[in-house]
């Protein structure tokens, strides 16, 4: 016991002490954003919109988010990672305080997406601090470290979520997530001040290679557009089919919730070791993440048992598990070529995309043709993602063999 306890507590050695500041932030943040899991049940039961008009309402989350993270790339190659980190989480703050006092259809579509603008903007900027903080061979586990932080808050956010929404309503949550944003800001501002902190590895390409010019990163683009879309279903149409086709209530869907991120935070860091360890190609990896993310899906029609919940959540937390991390190091290792900002943008947006589509398309499908039919649909769409994964590994093989031909 105590040799694997020692194991566990090196896979996270070597992190840099500003890494760890960014993943404390990170995890404070992520301890309050307990309104997302429970969005689309906030607006359906307690605003009484039908489940069309959540599906409009989760698009426009997403457009926000696709704009904040374009814009927060942008700013984030001009001004620098630190000034937007900062001005995102204090501003996202004070709007997810005020969103409460929204309850008309435009209002809320107008007021998620500002919100979503203005905390999107922190994706890019983070990403790019991350690589800075982190030295080369420490990419990977930097990034699931901060992983590890998200989840270790998201484990606690929804189980707690669900005790404040029995015990004082969903007003609550959203001066929860207020007040723990603008907490975040604070902290970055003490403890990640550009003038006390050690850059390890901040990059300027000489002759930066466009992002939307790099035919290997759009097919990747795709590809996570896909395992977004898929991925996201989890956070607005299954609290739904816990509620109304397996009947659980919103405590038991934060505590199943819940179990994801507790599974996250116990086993990705030595998962990702492991597989790190294996030198297996990233892509590869990411493939077999989405495999196991479609595979959570067909499995919840197959038997009216349960336990099958479980089985599903376990087998999305582990794709997820495999999936992030790989995917996330495989751009920050392109984005070397050309402008951080720029190839992370691109990357989140891939998954701000998903926000638009994944949740009205996702709820839509349920009110037209129910769960199973969705779920099976979900399905076939996420291994069209699988064969586009693999379609990348050739383009891969490609160019890495007109590199070396070019160089020899």
């Amino acid at each position: 016991m105590k040799t694997l306890f020692k194991n566990y507590f090196n896979t996270f050695k070597g992190l840099s002490k500003e890494v760890w500041w960014l993943s404390l932030i990170t995890f404070i943040n992520r301890s309050g954003t307990m309104v997302i899991p429970f969005l689309s049940l906030y607006l359906n039961k307690n605003l009484n919109f039908s489940i069309p008009d959540v599906g409009w309402i989760m698009s426009f989350f997403g457009l926000g988010s696709v704009v904040g993270t374009w814009i927060g790339g942008k700013l984030t190659d001009k001004i620098g990672y630190y000034k937007v980190m900062f001005v995102s989480l204090l501003l996202t703050g004070i709007l997810f305080v005020m969103l409460q006092y929204v309850t008309t259809f435009h209002g809320f579509c107008a007021g998620i997406f500002l919100v979503m603008l203005v905390a999107d903007a922190f994706r890019p900027a983070m990403f790019v601090a991350l690589s800075a903080y982190s030295k080369l061979e420490n990419k990977t586990r930097s990034v699931t470290l901060i992983r590890w932080a998200i989840n270790l808050g998201f484990s606690a956010g929804p189980a707690i979520g669900g005790l404040i929404i029995t015990g004082i309503g969903y007003q609550g949550l959203f001066w929860t997530d207020g007040i723990t944003c603008v907490l975040a800001a604070f902290l970055l501002l003490i403890v990640l001040n550009p003038k006390k902190v050690t850059v390890l590895d901040e990059v300027k390409a000489k002759n930066p290679v466009s992002a939307y010019e790099d035919k290997a990163f759009w097919i990747f683009f795709i590809a996570m557009f896909i395992f977004g879309f898929v991925f996201l279903q989890y956070f607005s149409t299954m609290p739904l089919y816990y509620k109304d086709n397996r009947f659980l209530s919103e405590f038991e869907i934060g505590l199943l919730m819940g179990f994801n991120g507790f599974f996250i935070f116990l086993f990705e860091m030595p998962l990702i070791k492991w597989l790190e360890d294996t030198k297996k190609s990233k892509v590869k990896l990411i493939t077999l993440g989405l495999f196991l993310t479609a595979l959570s899906f067909i499995v919840l029609n197959l038997t009216g048992w349960i336990g099958v919940l479980i089985i599903g959540m376990l087998l999305m937390t582990v794709g997820e598990m495999i999936a992030f991390p790989f995917s996330n190091a495989f751009a920050v290792e392109r984005a070397k070529k050309g402008n951080q900002g720029e190839y992370m943008a691109l990357y989140s947006i891939s998954f701000s995309l998903s926000h638009i589509f994944s949740h009205n398309v996702g709820m839509q499908m349920v009110n037209e043709f129910g769960y199973e039919f969705t779920w099976n649909a979900i399905t076939l769409f996420a291994l069209l993602g699988v064969l586009i994964l693999l379609y990348l590994l050739r383009v891969l093989k490609k160019e890495s063999q007109l590199f070396h031909t070019n160089n020899t």
